[in-house]
């Protein structure tokens, strides 16, 4: 399975080629959702559907195109350890990190539904692995199961596409109600509508911005997915050259790297004590990588992702573990403990553990 080790040279030469790609993909979404967003405002769409949509679909593409671009080039170990690292990482790592240094009270309401789907997409993923077929002694997802997860994530972004405008639509102190663009219904003519945020600050349409957001979206498209190359193919040479599996690779160096956006939103909301901010972020990030990506590896394929048996025995029932640790207390205590960060900071430090220990 793997070859002969490389110089010390090829090892350094792949590595910063790796974390390049990594820079790359972090700056390439940056600049992707930033000009998404500016796009989707300029067609008139109100700021919480895009959130709802836009960004929280675009934050995946990172993830999304490394794994995309390794299934396609055979590196199912890269693209399946991609996927579900991912998960692993922003629990046990950065999840963990926050709970640390920011426990806090939470409102169950809020995270019901997303815990539920992130604990449930993680059972699907568990019971389509043990029961829906093998293939050369590899447990494999296709694409008939495949479609039936990527239904998770639909009815993820239909809720998030409908809690933006049941916001959009609240009430206001009067009794009355504002709407998306923040425009006062059922008011009479003579009542004065305070200005709104959204008309204090049109969005810009001049040619200097839109030149700047076009540039923005293509290059950071462009960052992504030349990132998402460099990422992959140093991570296989890498695996080569210093002997060590690609699996390994893919739920450290590639798995974290990839997660780096919400490390740095993480960090973000530590500094400004917004732990909701944070945790929301983790838990739709999650979601969204165990619902979109390995269904639609699936179909890139060619119908039938090979899950690895390490993949099915070890990482998604680290991944449920991790996932009822950090949802289960909370929704029965209503609070994110301090307590949870260590346990999911020690549960990540078992799993990485065993993971090389039976590599």
């Amino acid at each position: 399975m793997i070859a002969a080790k490389g110089s010390a040279g090829e090892i350094v030469l792949a590595l910063v080629l790796l974390f390049i790609g990594i820079a790359l993909i972090v700056k390439g979404g940056d600049f992707f959702v930033d000009a998404a967003s500016w796009i989707a405002e300029v067609s008139g769409l109100p700021p919480l559907l895009i959130g709802a949509t836009i960004v929280s679909v675009a934050t995946t593409l990172p993830e999304l195109i490394v794994s995309i671009i390794a299934t396609a080039g055979g590196s199912v170990d890269i693209a399946v350890g991609n996927a579900v690292g991912s998960v692993v990482a922003n629990l046990g790592l950065i999840m963990a990190i926050s709970l640390l240094f920011m426990p806090s009270k939470v409102n169950r309401k809020d995270y019901l539904f997303k815990s539920a789907v992130l604990v449930f997409s993680v059972i699907n993923l568990l019971l389509i692995g043990f029961f829906g077929g093998m293939k050369d002694g590899n447990h494999i997802l296709n694409v008939g199961l495949g479609i039936l997860v990527l239904e998770l994530f639909f009815l993820f972004l239909g809720e998030n596409v409908y809690s933006a405008l049941k916001l959009g639509k609240k009430p206001m102190a009067n009794g009355l109600t504002e709407d998306s663009n923040g425009a006062n219904t059922d008011m009479a003519p003579s009542e004065e509508v305070p200005a709104t945020e959204a008309e204090e600050t049109p969005v810009k349409k001049d040619k200097k911005t839109i030149l700047i957001n076009i540039l923005k979206f293509i290059g950071g498209a462009g960052g992504i997915v030349g990132g998402a190359f460099l990422l992959v193919n140093n991570g296989e040479k890498l695996a080569k050259v210093a002997g060590v599996p690609e699996g390994i690779i893919a739920i450290t160096l590639v798995a974290i790297g990839t997660s780096l956006p919400e490390l740095v939103t993480t960090i973000s909301a530590i500094v400004k004590k917004k732990s909701s901010i944070s945790v929301g972020n983790i838990i739709g990030a999650n979601i969204l990588d165990m619902t979109l990506i390995l269904p639609v590896c699936a179909m890139v394929s060619g119908g039938a992702l090979i899950m690895p048996r390490q993949s099915v025995l070890l990482d998604l029932p680290f991944c449920l573990g991790l996932s009822l640790i950090a949802v289960v207390p909370m929704l029965i205590t209503k609070r994110f403990r301090r307590w949870q960060g260590v346990a999911l900071a020690v549960a990540y430090a078992a799993y990485i553990t065993l993971r090389v220990l039976f590599t």
